[in-house]
């Protein structure tokens, strides 16, 4: 796509009140669904790629594969095909001794991509590795030249950037979208374990935003990585930022599908062995109707932390809703909802105490939302979440 349309298209989608996202598309497939979503633009990071193979994100920094032609071999065959009419940007490792910049530009052009973005970056490169690196000219400065030869010519730039020393050499060289690079994505089984906290992302990232209005307000402003792994996460950033979308990765895939992975092979792999075992009881007259409420009860025990559907779990033993509905109800006194959520929230009272970390608590006992399980939770427990937390830390430290 030219790169005068895509800027025509992320203003139209500001224009509408809309976000702009652009997702780290590994594969086709990932490439595909994010499409029918609406995603603006799709960004082909070797990052991407090596997440659906199973390993961190951080992978793209080691020597074990060469970055440039990763992409450009799943960037061509897997994404360019499926994304024909949408545009495609290269992360290009601009710090690659085997190519010559301008030329390997040109082949990015010339093989269908829209434009290209600076990864993997020096910006996430720190210490003395970092010294060591640009000693032998591996530095920012490429990536700073590439964005300046894309431009050159038309292609769409995005520029990762972590400071406004960064963010100062891109604007000069004309890129299009500044994104503040909050580091690898907190969250998951392959997530980093340590992130900065949302409050400093956004005040970091505004302070970068502030700069870009001042000195160039038709850049695009948005942010990667992080302490962003929810929609609720990304819904702060725009309440307190002048930010205009958000360009992610584990976010868009590994994030949301680890676990439905895991349960729905859990549930091929168990499920016929409940049903079973209760249509045994049913048809040796040992199972009654108190019965389908103790296997509801011990439903929500083993799934708290999941989805949890009373239609699944009448499903399950070949009732209808409304009669299991109407049976739990006479039996507990207590709707299933309310039973449900009662059940979650004394359980994250004991996970709080442990963990200390209310979002990651939120997610344990099945809140897919930290806000909603905080109002939730102050609602029937008569405190936040936090205040929870500190009376109990504030209890220990007396005692």
């Amino acid at each position: 796509m030219d790169r005068s349309k895509i800027i025509t298209n992320l203003k139209q989608t500001l224009h509408n009140h809309h976000h702009i996202v652009g997702p780290v598309v590994g594969s086709g497939m990932m490439a595909k669904y994010t499409a029918q979503a609406g995603a603006d633009l799709f960004l082909a990071l070797s990052a991407g790629k090596y997440r659906l193979r199973g390993r961190s994100s951080v992978c793209s920094y080691l020597p074990i594969g060469n970055s440039n032609d990763l992409v450009m071999n799943f960037g061509t065959k897997e994404l360019l095909p499926i994304l024909a009419d949408k545009p495609v940007i290269f992360g290009l490792n601009a710090n690659d001794p085997t190519i010559h910049l301008y030329e390997y530009i040109k082949d990015i052009q010339n093989k269908g991509f829209s434009g290209i973005v600076n990864f993997p970056t020096m910006t996430l490169i720190d210490g003395m590795f970092r010294e060591n690196l640009e000693a032998h000219n591996n530095s920012f400065k490429n990536e700073v030249e590439a964005i300046k030869i894309a431009h050159y010519c038309n292609l769409f730039t995005i520029a990762f950037v972590t400071n406004i020393a960064e963010t100062k050499a891109m604007l000069e060289v004309g890129c299009d979208c500044i994104c503040v690079h909050l580091g690898f994505t907190k969250g998951g089984s392959l997530g980093v374990s340590q992130a900065i906290s949302l409050a400093k992302a956004k005040e970091k990232a505004e302070n970068i935003f502030n700069y870009v209005n001042k000195t160039n307000d038709k850049v695009f402003k948005v942010i990667y990585g992080g302490p962003i792994s929810t929609v609720s996460d990304m819904e702060y950033i725009y309440k307190n930022s002048s930010c205009d979308g958000l360009f992610g990765g584990s976010a868009f895939d590994r994030i949301p599908i680890e676990q439905v992975i895991i349960d729905t092979t859990k549930q091929f792999k168990n499920s016929q062995s409940q049903k079973e075992n209760l249509h045994q009881g049913l048809l040796d007259n040992t199972y009654n109707s108190d019965d389908f409420v103790e296997f509801v009860k011990n439903y929500v025990k083993n799934n708290y932390s999941k989805k949890v559907l009373l239609s699944d779990i009448a499903s399950l033993i070949h009732v209808s809703t409304s009669y299991l509905s109407n049976l739990f109800a006479k039996k507990e006194k207590i709707s299933f909802t309310q039973y449900l959520i009662n059940y979650r929230l004394n359980k994250s009272k004991e996970l709080l105490l442990q963990i200390q970390v209310v979002k990651e608590v939120a997610s344990e006992v099945g809140f897919s939302d930290a806000m909603q399980f905080s109002k939730m939770f102050k609602k029937h427990i008569g405190i936040s979440p936090s205040a929870y937390i500190k009376n109990h830390i504030n209890t220990c430290s007396y005692n």
